[in-house]
């Protein structure tokens, strides 16, 4: 009788031995949760940057914040343009003039940079079209940013003209970046196209 208690004795206390020796499956788990959260918890954030010569631009890119709670960014040139200055039916005008020599079309911005640019995700680009292409203060703006792991998507306000090739030329100047097909809108675009538009991209629902 002692012998099999003894032998009882000993079974159960090996066996304790042996589960203390198991891996902690519920440790295991609770360890990796925090980088699953992590990993979904990087989103980025939305930054929609314009150029507005007229205020229209600058209305489409209000809206575009609104619907993706995202920051605003002004494009503003040093030297600001006048009424007369953006009077393209006038050869005379800056505009025209800076068209015709397109050394002159670079524009001295009051601040190209945008604090914690690198937090930002997906970065919108607006403008007026001018002459088929973005108004070229936009390019100054492109040139002193780095725009690699970026999502860019153009869009353009304009009475007539399409995006053209405005989207694809301020891709190649920027050279980095994962730059998306843009929307064109008029002056008159409301709320509900933009966030058709934005439904499109897939980023509202």
């Amino acid at each position: 009788m002692k012998k099999i208690l003894t032998l009882f004795l000993v079974g159960v206390f090996a066996l304790g031995i042996l589960t203390g020796c198991q891996p902690n499956n519920e440790t295991t788990q609770t360890n990796e949760q925090p980088q699953k959260t992590e990993t979904s918890n990087q989103s980025g954030k939305t930054l929609v940057v314009y150029y507005s010569a007229t205020g229209n631009t600058k209305a489409v890119a209000e809206m575009i914040a609104e619907e993706t709670n995202g920051d605003l960014f002004e494009i503003e040139p040093k030297d600001s343009y006048s009424e007369d200055d953006l009077d393209w039916t006038d050869s005379n005008s800056r505009v025209a003039r800076e068209y015709e020599n397109e050394d002159e079309r670079h524009v001295e911005l009051v601040s190209s940079t945008v604090n914690h640019w690198e937090d930002y995700d997906t970065i919108f680009v607006g403008y007026p079209i001018w002459w088929g292409i973005a108004a070229w203060p936009v390019n100054t703006f492109i040139e002193n940013n780095d725009f690699t792991d970026k999502t860019v998507v153009p869009f353009c306000t304009s009475a007539s003209s399409g995006l053209g090739q405005s989207g694809e030329l301020l891709a190649k100047e920027a050279g980095d970046g994962d730059w998306q097909e843009g929307q064109r809108f008029s002056s008159s675009t409301s709320n509900s196209e933009v966030q058709e538009w934005l439904n499109e991209l897939g980023i509202i629902e």
